[in-house]
């Protein structure tokens, strides 16, 4: 299929985004104002605007969205507090649905807070994050499992961002993965698309998107070989790009990868087709500022410029 015949079929799809979900805060301050605090002589560092997006899987949801996606869903936990005030808020804000997100009081919305120079644009101060190393409380757990077993035959596409470094992992617990393996086994017909950092071993007849440093990670980890990628294939039993010279920022492109590469594959049931057409919406966020999104009409201009 040509780009244009696989996003005519997006605004039909429905696509459920299950992993770990955060908060960006975008804080842009002004060096001019850093005065020293009267109380520690330490200079202050001084925020004159403050923007908030969602992030992580919340990159994925909004590739989604912006792509021209029907229905889009997450599922995951956020704190009861003011931060998951606003992913909520940033969620809403894009149509995305929060009707199966978990809100409780006993774990942080986990938050990243970027400071960007006013004068230069630039993100020159290390960031602030807002993080927790507990484990998912078993009750939240299953409210989660219960949620995603409620729904799950409801969605044409399953995304799963598992992106918790932890030894705990996040919300993708050991628990919920095996009821996406139940259910995935259940529902032959349904496409599961898996981004996890550091545990792509522990998925089961799924999509999975390792990049390759993880894919050589995991292969390293399993068989003593870091390019074993065709006994990792078979480990997991998982069925089996355009280059861009000067990228202006590459962080979330391979969120921008998996929303475009999952839709496709549903679309059309080739890989192929999925890996160029995941490839070409990463060309285009990645030279956007920030976790960007790509729109339809970008990612034809894309694939016109580079002959696809």
């Amino acid at each position: 299929m040509t780009v244009p015949e696989i996003l005519a079929k997006l605004p039909g799809m429905s696509v459920l985004v299950v992993g770990d979900l955060c908060l960006d805060r975008w804080c842009t301050y002004d060096p001019a104002l850093g005065e020293p605090s009267r109380e520690t002589g330490l200079e202050r560092v001084a925020v004159v605007k403050t923007e908030t997006t969602a992030g992580a899987a919340g990159t994925v949801a909004n590739n989604l969205i912006d792509l021209g996606t029907g229905t889009v869903a997450v599922l995951s936990v956020i704190g009861d507090d003011g931060f998951g005030f606003e992913l909520t808020r940033a969620l809403g804000y894009r149509n995305i649905s929060t009707e199966l997100l978990v809100k409780q009081s006993l774990i942080p919305t986990f938050t990243y807070t970027k400071l960007i120079n006013t004068r230069t644009g630039e993100e020159d101060l290390p960031r602030v994050d807002f993080v927790s190393t507990q484990a998912v409380p078993s009750g939240i757990e299953g409210q989660l499992i219960d949620n995603l077993r409620g729904l799950f035959a409801q969605f044409d596409l399953v995304i799963v961002s598992d992106q918790a470094e932890t030894e705990s992992g996040g919300i993708v617990t050991p628990a919920l993965r095996d009821e996406l393996i139940r259910l995935r086994d259940g529902h032959p017909e349904k496409l599961i698309l898996v981004d996890s950092r550091v545990r792509i071993t522990e998925f089961r007849r799924m999509i999975l998107k390792p990049n390759q440093q993880e894919a050589e990670a995991a292969c390293q980890r399993l068989f003593g070989d870091p390019r074993a990628f065709g006994r990792l294939q078979q480990h997991t039993e998982s069925p089996a790009a355009r280059r861009v010279a000067q990228p202006v920022d590459i962080c979330g492109a391979g969120d921008s990868f998996a929303a475009g590469a999952g839709l496709a594959l549903a679309v059309t049931g080739s890989p192929v087709d999925a890996a160029r057409f995941g490839n070409l919406v990463a060309s285009v966020t990645i030279m956007k500022k920030g976790t960007g999104t790509a729109t339809p009409a970008e990612v034809i201009a894309a694939s016109e410029e580079s002959g696809l």
